[in-house]
């Protein structure tokens, strides 16, 4: 999908740290930003092969506190600041077959990878942010903090509803002395790797892209929209929550799945 905005440099002068920023999701909201004016800061385990960029790329492993030290050491003593946090970083890798095969090290390490990296971050910024009275924090969740999946995905589900939960905790918190905190919960995004389960869907079932596609979102309970979402619909509301324009927005849970939850 590709369009064209004016972002009239909006986001000129600040400085933006995206975790997770070499694909996916993270990978959008990195250039959009850029495309806004600000200077953007990547994290990931591994550069992305043969990429020229002008983002800047930090590599860290962000699931280990050593890696959320050395990514706010290099920040900070390189730019002195961060005005834009998103803590977009997060996954699970756990097997199917539900709770019974679940170890302890599934659950921690996904809580480490999707709950306490951006805790750990966010400790990290917001004495800075909070002695300049300004800052904003973007926390990416999912919509299985609410929509949880059984099957292989219950400690995701879990820590993202634990981000949640935090998010708002600490917007109550740091709102008042100019730090917005916001979160933002996707649904299921069409990202390079989707596009690859898809096709192996596809062949291994022998059936079409489109129905491998379909039938994912079948699995969701479906998606009213009638497609997931593509990264750079996730990045143009990221773009937008993090500038002047949502100056009064804070402590809120947005929700981008195409109607996917089918509650209020």
């Amino acid at each position: 999908m590709e369009q064209e905005f004016n972002f009239n440099n909006e986001l000129s002068g600040k400085i933006a740290l995206v975790t997770g920023g070499t694909k996916g999701a993270g990978k959008a909201i990195a250039e959009r930003l850029l495309k806004a004016g600000a200077t953007v800061i990547i994290t990931a385990r591994n550069r992305p092969e043969a990429e020229k960029t002008n983002r800047h790329f930090i590599s860290a492993d962000l699931s280990k506190s050593e890696g959320t030290q050395k990514v706010a050491k290099e920040v900070l003593s390189k730019f002195g600041t961060l005005d834009i946090l998103v803590n977009n970083l997060g996954g699970s890798e756990t097997q199917g077959g539900g709770f019974a095969v679940l170890t302890d090290e599934d659950w921690e390490q996904t809580i480490q990878t999707n709950l306490l990296a951006p805790v750990r971050l966010d400790r990290a910024f917001l004495p800075q942010m909070l002695i300049q009275k300004s800052g904003v924090i973007i926390h990416i969740a999912s919509i299985q903090g609410r929509l949880p999946l059984h099957d292989s995905t219950l400690p995701y589900a879990s820590a993202k509803a634990g981000l949640v939960n935090y998010s708002k905790g600490l917007s109550k918190e740091v709102s008042p002395k100019g730090v917005r905190v916001l979160t933002v919960s996707p649904g299921w995004i069409m990202t390079e790797s989707a596009t690859r389960m898809m096709e192996r869907i596809s062949e291994s079932s022998n059936i079409s892209r489109e129905q491998a596609t379909q039938s994912v979102m079948d699995a969701l309970g479906g998606i009213p929209i009638g497609r997931p979402a593509y990264p750079e619909e996730i990045a143009e509301f990221v773009g937008f929550l993090v500038s002047p324009r949502a100056n009064y927005l804070t402590g809120t849970e947005y929700i981008i799945d195409g109607g996917t939850i089918p509650t209020i």
